[in-house]
């Protein structure tokens, strides 16, 4: 890490690079030549150089020397804001450091020797304490709070010996937290390999410390001014942040936020502990008053909004709301066009969303600024992996591991691109290279074990199975073992050598016959099935669909008018995910970012089509209310109050017909789109503005040819996906039959749904057609058999 002096010696030699008159200031022609040459990928119009031009020139008026412009002070302060990366823009340019023969940083001559005599007279209390307690904007500003941060210096030294010494003390090699400043992340960094101290809280020590720090906020408190006080707690957050004890430092912190409400510092440094305290909501919540401090705070300010959007959208990412995140990141690369995190973590987030073509553009940028970006390189190639260009993906993930060979997500990432491509041993490769790093990642574990079965190792994949039960107890692990156990019996061989399946064939639709009216066609389920998966991924099955009807009922939307002049109750997706979170608030961060990407993809991408990011809130409300949970009746109710809810609608109890076919066409769209896409596009006649009640809108709804006669099939998967049918197992996956099970009258071998669905039969048996009988539980296969049997009669 570059010292303080070699740091300043950079600038030094920026500033001469670019002082071309050599009067000791920077006007805006060399300014604006300063700009666009650490930024060669970037083509700035004259609009945007003016407008860089004007918020510099502004925000550090003080620094500016009459007609000479930015003096060397300046400059130096925009680095020490973050308004640039020194050490970047240095390589950029091609410079050179001066070098005495010890190898430290020669002060060069500079244009003005108050700067050299104001620097070393700073030389002191820079090696006193750490760099930001002399920084001009964040720093220490009255002698007294020195003399409290010595103090407090004496006191955490005193712990940290007192905690080794008794074995307490812990610094493990853990991703360490950032000081969340312009060139680094709030959340852990994966690039900083520091250690991660962990303090031992309980013990009399701690005690002892927490009481003489008090007694140090007591002194802070009974300064001689609020100003006073402000700095001394401010100064007393900063050492204990930097010394990792986040608690503590929270409470200084709001103290500080007390003492000056509109201060942007104490609200910003106070979201940064609660981040890394886990505490993502109320993060969130002291970024927003930092953000609004900030904003009416004017240009004072300026210099720290990027960071503010940045650490902000982190900390909405840690609560789940990833569209949320995109715009503050996304307003953060407009302020600083070269901000290469902002670019990251905009690039990573909209992956997240399966946005995938704006995520590859957004990495790319951040690559070209910083070619060293592991992280960066990682999601790149997992988002080129998302779109199919496989082989690109591969040089992408294996670039992020030369630059960081125990980068575990790249590891990972690749693993499972190589189990997609069918290279299972080198899928097994990369995932016994996670376990390296992280031996207790059970599901690197469980992959690995899918990998080597796929290689044709069974007993090594048994090995790697039961290692991963021993990580974790978790019931996909349990059925993992049972199918080995059944394939290990059956010694059947493999229909292409590598899934552990049956030899089977795929037989064309028109072959699959059905017995009984209760039997569900083949192509029916197929469509069903998918359904049934999209509402597992969203956890929707389990929102109730009367939280919609309260939605509506409680929150109001204000209409707007379309191009076309249509009023509609719109809104914009981040406020869309608010509303989807109200939803499923049950689900964890994690889980929830996955609803919202799968709902994003299948949903949003039909409704706005145009991308113009705003969503008719109504029709997005009838399109979910069917895969609800609730009584089918009702979920149509609530579609149809959706549709009734919609501006053009409200205030009466019927729909336009139009409005019910367009909708209904949306639905087999987004649901059903081997069909509802060609459909969308077809015009049956001239627009019927008619109205429909509830009952002739069931009628439409219901409809098998045109409509969502579907339903039923998917209400059956919801109510019996849980059934097992004994010791049945499917005659071509093996696995156990759970759900429906599907019997052959003739040939009586058994297929899981999945397997009927997709039209697959064992190779044995070869036929003209196939006729299928349907079991939703074995209750119903055992009353069948009873009825079967032939009477016994008494007569003996």
């Amino acid at each position: 890490m570059a010292t303080r002096g070699s740091r300043s010696e950079k600038v030094r030699r920026i500033f001469q690079q670019f002082d071309a008159n050599r009067d000791g200031g920077l006007n805006r022609e060399e300014m604006a030549a300063l700009v666009v040459a650490v930024n060669p990928r970037v083509k700035f119009s004259d609009e945007q150089i003016n407008a860089i031009l004007d918020e510099v020139f502004r925000t550090y008026g003080e620094f500016i020397d009459g007609e000479k412009g930015l003096t060397y002070e300046g400059l130096l302060r925009t680095y020490d804001d973050g308004a640039g990366d020194v050490d970047r823009d240095f390589d950029a340019l091609g410079l050179e450091l001066n070098l005495d023969e010890k190898g430290i940083a020669v002060a060069s001559e500079g244009p003005s020797s108050v700067v050299d005599e104001g620097v070393s007279m700073e030389t002191q209390k820079t090696q006193r304490t750490a760099a930001w307690a002399v920084s001009p904007n964040h720093g220490i500003v009255f002698d007294d709070t020195w003399k409290i941060v010595d103090d407090l210096e004496i006191l955490v030294k005193r712990l940290k010996t007192k905690q080794a010494k008794d074995g307490k003390f812990k610094a493990d090699n853990f991703d360490a937290y950032s000081d969340a400043g312009w060139s680094r992340e709030l959340g852990p960094s994966s690039e900083i390999s520091e250690k991660r101290i962990f303090w031992e809280e309980s013990g009399h020590d701690y005690a002892v410390f927490v009481k003489e720090l008090t007694a140090l906020r007591g002194r802070a408190d009974g300064s001689r001014s609020r100003e006073e006080a402000f700095d001394g707690h401010m100064a007393i957050g900063r050492v204990l942040y930097d010394h990792q004890l986040f608690k503590e430092a929270l409470v200084s912190f709001r103290r500080a936020c007390e003492l000056q409400p509109v201060d942007v510092r104490p609200h910003f440094r106070a979201g940064n502990c609660l981040y890394v305290l886990g505490k993502c909501k109320e993060a969130k919540e002291e970024f927003l008053l930092a953000l609004e401090a900030a904003e009416a705070g004017g240009n004072q300010w300026a210099y720290l909004l990027p960071q503010i959007y940045v650490n902000l959208g982190i900390a909405l990412e840690g609560e789940g709301m990833v569209l949320s995140a995109c715009e503050y990141y996304r307003e953060a690369a407009i302020l600083y066009p070269t901000h290469f995190r902002a670019l990251k973590l905009l690039g990573s987030a909209l992956f997240g969303v399966g946005e995938y073509m704006a995520a590859v553009k957004a990495l790319e940028e951040a690559i070209f600024m910083k070619p060293d970006y592991a992280d960066a390189h990682c999601d790149l190639a997992s988002a080129l992996h998302a779109m199919g260009e496989d082989e690109r993906a591969i040089e992408v993930f294996q670039k992020a591991i030369d630059l960081k060979p125990g980068h575990v997500d790249a590891l990972y990432n690749l693993g499972g691109l190589y189990m997609d491509l069918g290279r299972f041993q080198r899928a097994s490769e990369m995932y016994t290279r996670v376990l390296a790093v992280w031996p207790n990642h059970w599901r690197a574990q469980l992959n690995k074990a899918v990998s080597l079965l796929g290689a044709g190792e069974t007993d090594e994949a048994k090995k790697a199975l039961k290692e991963a039960l021993k990580m974790t107890n978790r019931v996909e692990l349990h059925d993992a073992i049972s199918h080995l156990k059944q394939l290990q019996k059956k010694k059947t061989k493999a229909n292409g050598g590598a899934n552990g399946e049956a030899a089977f064939i795929v037989v064309e639709a028109s072959k699959f016959k059905i017995v009984g009216d209760k039997t569900t066609l083949r192509q029916e389920l197929a469509s069903a099935l998918k359904i049934r998966a999209f509402q597992r991924v969203t956890r929707l099955y389990r929102c109730d669909v009367e939280l919609l009807k309260k939605e509506m009922s409680e929150h109001d939307v204000p209409v707007s008018y379309s191009g076309s002049g249509v009023p509609e109750k719109s809104i914009r997706k981040p406020n869309l995910e608010e509303i989807l979170r109200r939803l499923l608030s049950f689900l964890k961060p994690e889980t929830f970012q996955g609803a919202v990407k799968a709902i994003n993809e299948r949903i949003l991408s039909v409704l706005d089509e145009t991308g113009t990011g705003r969503l008719d809130l109504g029709l997005f409300y009838a399109i979910l209310a069917p895969i609800c949970s609730g009584p089918p009746l009702r979920r149509k109710r609530v579609a149809f109050d959706a549709l009734v809810w919609r501006p053009t609608n409200e205030g009466v109890a019927q729909i336009k017909k139009v409005d019910a076919t367009r909708y209904i066409k949306l639905l087999r769209a987004i649901y059903v789109p081997s069909h509802g896409v060609s459909e969308m596009m077809e015009i049956h006649g001239e627009a019927d503005n008619s109205m429909v009640s509830f009952n002739e809108f069931l009628v439409m709804f219901d409809d098998q040819e045109w409509g969502f006669g579907i339903m039923p099939i998917l209400v059956k998967l919801e109510t019996g996906d849980r059934n097992r049918h004994g010791n049945y197992a499917c005659s071509v996956c093996r696995y156990p039959v759970i759900g429906s099970r599907f019997k052959e009258i003739k040939c009586h071998f058994n297929l899981c749904n999945q397997c009927y669905s997709e039209g697959k039969v064992p190779s044995t048996f070869k036929q003209e057609e196939y006729k299928f009988k349907e079991y939703g539980t074995e209750g119903e296969a055992m009353k069948e058999k009873c009825r079967c049997l032939p009477l016994q009669s008494n007569n003996q």
